[in-house]
């Protein structure tokens, strides 16, 4: 019977004019006192309506335009950007005093309805794109799903799942009884270049949109392990290799140059953090048309705390936040002048979700200027996943992914700390 009714329901479809099977969309025009359409560009225009259909901008009219049955959306007093993209963020969870605990007490259900309060926190700051890069496979890819249909509220996420790592270092479980820590351990640690290339199909296979590894030790992994390389020549090459073959761009967590320098030459696309990275990095950067992506909040939230009165880092954690931390503005000045290109990413979750914005202010005193902080987090961003053609400016056939803010943020970016306006593909979500 239900075969039958389905079939029925196709054929009067099937018969009715097309008008009456699917409405025409509902035209949007968003009104803009002040537009960057295109970051690349830097050309701030006047008065220009951004004609809206079906989630992506088909126009972009000159003065303030609308047409009967559209929906007009003022923002006439406003600056009107492209949303935002944060390159590197941890979604499921939050830094805090009790957080070494949520490993073992949270299931991946859990973690995957605390990403959607996350998520909706980072929508409404903005940032209509995110890279989660580091998260426990099913919660991360069922929040990217649950807001891919619209079920949840939140930025579109590309995702990483777990962290291809070595064991015992970072991105390996650490610092709790050895059965716990075996029962807990994702199947992304790997020694050996046959187990890494098993890793990374595996990810792929999972459902990983790119693939993320841990280099070098890390500030945050319980262990006195260092911040130097962690996998070898050979283990970072196969990695590499396997990623590339199955269509997957590699982006490495990496804080000592050694590290930063192995994972370069066998041909990785992106560095995270890159806290000490040298002349011969940059230089391999620039080569591989690579990303540095610099997480300048993470440095300042980690050394803050790790300094502070009330620190909740472990020994082990403590030792790395002060010695890394401090030098993290400094790398970011060094590659800025040196020609590397730079997407913005902040390691939220590290931080607290919703801060995201803050990450601007540390780039411009890393020498950027707030054009180019802008363009970070917009048009190389974009670049960077390989979505120019999708998200990252405001210009005919693009998502209408857009943000509006009193003031000028190419004069001073900390209004991007005060998102008033935001739309993800043409929903408005704020206010």
């Amino acid at each position: 019977m239900n075969r039958f009714l389905t079939g029925a329901a196709l054929a009067v479809a099937l018969a009715l004019p097309a008008a009456a099977q699917a409405p025409a969309a509902q035209t949007t025009f968003v009104q803009a006192g002040r537009l960057l359409a295109d970051p690349a560009s830097g050309r701030v225009e006047t008065q220009k309506t951004l004609v809206i259909q079906n989630g992506k901008v088909v126009r972009i009219a000159d003065g303030f335009v609308s047409e009967p049955g559209g929906k007009v959306v003022d923002l006439r007093d406003q600056f009107v950007l492209p949303g935002l993209i944060d390159s590197h963020v941890h979604i499921t969870g939050e830094q805090g005093p009790t957080s070494r605990l949520d490993e073992v007490t949270q299931s991946s259900a859990e973690q995957a309805m605390i990403g959607a309060r996350f998520a909706k926190k980072t929508l409404l700051a903005g940032f209509t794109t995110v890279a989660d890069l580091g998260a426990e496979n099913s919660a991360i890819f069922a929040l990217r799903k649950a807001i891919s249909l619209g079920d949840v509220p939140g930025p579109r996420i590309l995702a990483s799942g777990s962290a291809i790592s070595v064991h015992g270092g970072h991105g390996d479980v650490n610092g709790f009884r050895d059965d716990v820590m075996h029962v807990l351990r994702p199947g992304s640690v790997c020694s050996g270049a046959d187990d890494c290339r098993r890793a990374v199909r595996e990810q792929v296979w999972q459902g990983a949109d790119v693939i993320k590894i841990t280099a070098t030790g890390g500030v945050l992994s319980n262990t006195a392990a260092g911040l130097g390389q962690q996998f070898s020549q050979e283990e970072l090459d196969a990695i590499v290799d396997s990623a590339h073959r199955m269509g997957r761009r590699v982006t490495a967590h990496a804080h000592g140059g050694d590290g930063i320098n192995s994972f370069l030459k066998a041909g990785g696309d992106s560095i995270e953090h890159g806290t000490y990275l040298d002349n011969e990095g940059i230089q391999l950067l620039k080569k591989n048309k690579g990303y540095l992506v610099p997480t300048l909040m993470a440095g300042d939230f980690v050394y803050r705390i790790a300094s502070g009165p009330n620190n909740f880092f472990t020994p082990a954690q403590t030792a790395k936040a002060l010695e890394a931390g401090p030098k993290m503005l400094d790398m970011a000045r060094r590659a800025h002048a040196g020609g590397v290109k730079i997407a913005f990413g902040t390691d939220t979750g590290v931080s607290a979700h919703g801060d995201n914005a803050q990450e601007f202010a540390l780039l411009v005193k890393a020498g950027l200027t707030p054009l180019e902080a802008v363009q970070a987090a917009t048009v190389n961003a974009a670049d960077h996943f390989g979505l120019s053609n999708e998200i990252g400016a405001l210009t005919p056939g693009k998502a209408a992914d857009l943000i509006a803010v009193q003031g000028d943020p190419l004069s001073d970016v900390r209004v991007l700390e005060r998102v008033g306006f935001v739309m993800k593909g043409g929903v408005q979500a704020k206010p």
